[in-house]
């Protein structure tokens, strides 16, 4: 994807164009830095006072609106405020999709935003696509108070770039380098890809984890994924060098379709530990 320097740059969103009530649902437009209009969802969750609030990224091919997406809010919101938002080329949002690397100026957005209605802490969990994104911004904006998140978990993502090792890997590589491929993204999938390879190649998951710490950093997978296989989750921890929780989750498959309402409330759960340990702290 041709993302120009800016990919790598650790640098976000300007405030909302919409903003509501904290207290009530909500929906936005929030820019990105790069001025991407990007839809999200607020759900302030049980307590409208809460400090605590999680971000989801969804995965290639999601968005806000999906079914898988708003069952993981729903569970996620029995515990925290959650906002949901579309990647860029994605449901409601602007832009195209550069399959994870100017993602991170859309999380940031959000992440923003949750700052924006008063949470002061926020974290930030990504699914697939969205793994990589929140692991590449939990890295590229640490120290910035607007955009930086308080505690990171990825489940199901992609350690390296260009992995073509499974044959789903393979079909997306072709869906996204190919102009039919883009084509059947764009109408079959609903998902507008962006047609020019990476210039640079941005800074890869496994690379951007040790750059995470001492940020709380979980990973989570599947054993019977069938995009990544386990040494994907693997080295991702071996690079947090013992600064990473790792859940390999037996029988699971892949992403937001394969994670259980049960092992959505145990992220929830962590998440909620993490920021009272780290609140304690």
């Amino acid at each position: 994807m041709n993302s120009g320097p800016a990919g790598q740059e650790a640098r976000s969103s300007v405030p909302p164009l919409t903003r509501g009530q904290r207290h009530v649902q909500q929906s936005a437009t929030l820019r990105t830095h790069d001025g991407v209009a990007i839809e999200a969802a607020y759900d302030p969750g049980p307590d409208p006072a809460g400090e605590l609030a999680i971000v989801v990224a969804h995965g290639f091919s999601g968005d806000l609106s999906r079914p898988h997406v708003r069952r993981i809010a729903g569970v996620f919101a029995q515990r925290a405020a959650v906002i949901t938002f579309s990647f860029r080329g994605h449901g409601g949002s602007g832009g195209h999709s550069t399959v994870g690397d100017r993602e991170v100026l859309d999380l940031a957005a959000a992440v923003e935003w949750a700052r924006s209605l008063g949470h002061t802490r926020v974290v930030t969990v990504g699914f697939s696509m969205g793994g990589s994104v929140v692991l590449r911004h939990a890295a590229l904006h640490r120290g910035r108070t607007e955009a930086r998140t308080d505690a990171v978990a990825a489940v199901s993502a992609p350690a390296r770039w260009f992995y073509r090792g499974t044959a789903p890997m393979r079909r997306l590589h072709w869906v996204v380098t190919r102009p039919a491929g883009r084509a059947v993204g764009r109408f079959g999938l609903r998902t507008r890809i962006h047609p020019h390879e990476w210039d640079p190649v941005p800074l890869s998951p496994v690379e951007s984890v040790p750059l995470i710490a001492p940020t709380p950093l979980l990973i989570v997978h599947g054993d019977r994924d069938p995009y990544f296989p386990l040494d994907h989750p693997r080295m991702l921890a071996a690079a947090a060098d013992g600064g990473a929780e790792l859940w390999l989750e037996e029988g699971m498959g892949h992403a937001e379709h394969a994670a259980t309402d049960g092992l959505v409330g145990r992220i929830a759960s962590w998440a909620t530990a993490s920021w009272t340990s780290a609140t304690a702290d």
